[in-house]
Parts: structure tokens; C-alpha cells; sequence
């Protein structure tokens, strides 16, 4: 265990190029939330599921990053920032893979998972080397292929190939129309909408 919080020091130090010293390294937003999440794992795994849970509660309070202590971390796994990053119980996350902020490896609902046989994955399996980008959603028991690049804002519902890249749609910005007909038709839009 002590060997493995090691090399999550490292990772910190090697990956994060605002980090310059394994010092500042222990003041790293997620290094916290991933070292709880260790032990909480291992506390889970024994039975041990309330005092897991209560670890996990004191680390999302202090951290804003929420991993379930029945997920299992590979090694030099880095969550980048940590604010609102949740990984959900049975989602499995490789060695070496970059978790930016705002990251879900969640299930599809409860009204899909109830239904669901004892034990049965509901979360992602991420492999080896992934990168998960700012936003990225990755729902249901979905595989992510090693050394895949899940990209900003992507949503993620499908078995993805190894390698491959996920990207969302990049904003593009709309044409001006400035013609009075045009405000017209804008402003209709918005009353109907509800906005008012």
C-alpha cells in the first residue's frame, strides 16, 4: 500500500506541470481524494462498507471528488483538478490513466440498473493509458479501449476501440442576422420557451 501511495506522489510530480516538488505534490486538489480512496477500497473489500462510505463522504467534502469504494483505481492513476470527478462502484480504471475535472464514470439509472443481476457491472471499465477530458461522461457498463482519448464534453455510451479518439462537437459560431424579422422570430422563440 505504501509503495502504491508513492508512486501516486510521483504521479503527481510527473504529470502535473504546475507541480514541481514532491512538497507541492501533497498539496495537490485530488491526491487526497485518491490516497482515501485506497484505503477506503481495501476497508470496502473486507465488508467493511460503512466505514469505506464515510471516508468517501469526508473526501468528496474536502476535495469536491467523489470515487465509491467499491471502484477499483489502477496505479499512477491522476485525477487532474478533481473538482466534481465521480467514479462510480463498479468501475474499473487502469494503470496510468488521466482523469481531468468534471469526469463521470457513471451507471445509466436506477430504473435500468435495479433490474440488473447481483454483482453485475453497471460502471465503465477504463483501460490502461486513457485520457478522459474536462467533462467527459462515460455511462453503463461500456468498455474504453487502452490508450484511448476521450475528449471535452464527450458522452460516452458505447464500447469504444483501443486507441481511438472520442471527440464532442466543437461550438461554431452562428452567423449574425441582424434584419428585424429576425429579432422578431428570436424573441417569439424565447417567449415560447419559457423564458420569460
Amino acid at each position: 500500500m505504501l509503495r502504491t501511495l508513492g508512486e501516486d506522489l510521483r504521479t503527481v510530480v510527473d504529470r502535473d506541470p504546475s507541480v514541481r516538488t514532491r512538497a507541492e505534490a501533497l498539496l495537490h486538489p485530488a491526491l487526497p481524494a485518491v490516497w482515501t480512496h485506497r484505503v477506503a477500497h481495501r476497508l470496502h473489500r473486507r465488508g467493511l462498507r460503512l466505514p469505506a462510505r464515510g471516508l468517501m463522504v469526508l473526501a468528496r467534502a474536502v476535495t469536491g471528488t467523489e470515487i465509491h469504494p467499491g471502484a477499483r483505481l489502477g496505479r499512477r492513476v491522476l485525477i487532474d483538478h478533481g473538482a466534481a470527478v465521480v467514479i462510480g462502484e463498479t468501475a474499473r480504471v487502469g494503470d496510468d490513466v488521466t482523469i481531468y475535472h468534471q469526469v463521470t464514470l457513471g451507471a445509466v439509472g436506477w430504473w435500468h440498473d435495479n433490474g440488473r443481476a447481483e454483482g453485475e457491472r453497471r460502471h465503465p471499465v477504463v483501460g490502461d493509458g486513457v485520457v478522459l477530458g474536462t467533462g467527459a461522461t462515460v455511462l453503463g457498463p461500456v468498455t474504453v479501449g487502452a490508450g484511448a482519448v476521450i475528449g471535452a464534453q464527450a458522452l460516452v455510451v458505447k464500447d469504444v476501440p483501443a486507441k481511438a479518439r472520442v471527440l464532442a462537437l466543437a461550438a461554431s459560431p452562428a452567423p449574425p442576422r441582424q434584419t428585424p424579422q429576425y429579432a422578431v422570430e428570436l424573441l417569439r422563440h424565447t417567449a415560447s420557451a419559457g423564458s420569460w
